[in-house]
């Protein structure tokens, strides 16, 4: 197969923002905080063109220090960015996060990038970093839903048990829904990027595979992690 990968123009680059710049004027004349959908949009754009030139380096350096600096970046990122959506944003949930995150997405990068992929040498950071993301950023949305799902269900009376029960199925319906539609509706974007790079379809399926079962992995874990030490602060508190 052709392993060139097209080049992107800054001009086509441009042009792939036409559907964007049609929504943010919809939700101008809706009034549906076209302000939010702004920013949102200009800090993707520089946070994708910065990580660019970050990972540039990264890579050319190649040294473990400076890869598990940034895995440990991303940690403490990613326990902020999950309690965003939550009332509760006491120092207390930050920490019941940053344990859950680094607890299951630790776990789950260790077995797939050391046992199952058997990455050489360990720390080689086009592996390691790629699929860090994918399972931290996994992990931290479901912390999201959990944790604003449960404190929801607990302010209006409901018991933690049931609280926990119903912040559980509802914080994983996204990556349910994901694995029903794999293959069917949509080609992930690990996948497609594999293929575009001109890899072989049957290996990138292989390699979906193994992104899909970490990301139902750790977002049960970290969700059920996450709950759980929920409820032994609630159960104190109580």
């Amino acid at each position: 197969m052709n392993a060139a990968v097209q080049s992107i123009t800054w001009s086509g680059l441009t042009l792939a923002f036409v559907p964007t710049l049609i929504v943010l004027a919809i939700m101008w004349r809706w009034s549906a905080g076209v302000g939010n959908g702004i920013y949102a949009t200009a800090r993707m754009l520089a946070q994708l063109l910065l990580i660019g030139y970050v990972l540039v380096y990264i890579f050319e350096t190649g040294e473990p220090g400076v890869v598990l600096g940034v895995l440990g970046f991303m940690l403490v990122v990613s326990s902020w960015i999950s309690m965003q959506p939550l009332h509760n944003k006491s120092p207390r949930v930050y920490r019941n996060a940053f344990i859950s995150i680094s607890v299951s997405g630790l776990l789950t990068l260790a077995l797939v990038s050391q046992v199952v992929i058997g990455i050489e040498p360990w720390f080689d950071p086009r592996y390691l970093i790629p699929l860090a993301g994918m399972i931290f950023a996994g992990a931290m949305t479901t912390i999201s839903l959990a944790g604003e799902r449960v404190q929801a269900e607990v302010a209006r009376g409901v018991s933690y048990p049931e609280a926990r029960r119903i912040a559980m199925q509802a914080a994983l319906i996204p990556i349910i829904n994901s694995l029903f539609a794999v293959g069917l509706v949509s080609l992930p974007g690990m996948m497609t990027g594999q293929i575009l790079s001109g890899v072989s379809p049957m290996v990138a399926a292989k390699y979906q595979i193994i992104v899909m079962s970490m990301l139902f992995g750790v977002t049960g874990m970290s969700a059920a992690m996450f709950l759980y030490l929920e409820q032994g602060d609630f159960e104190r508190a109580s």
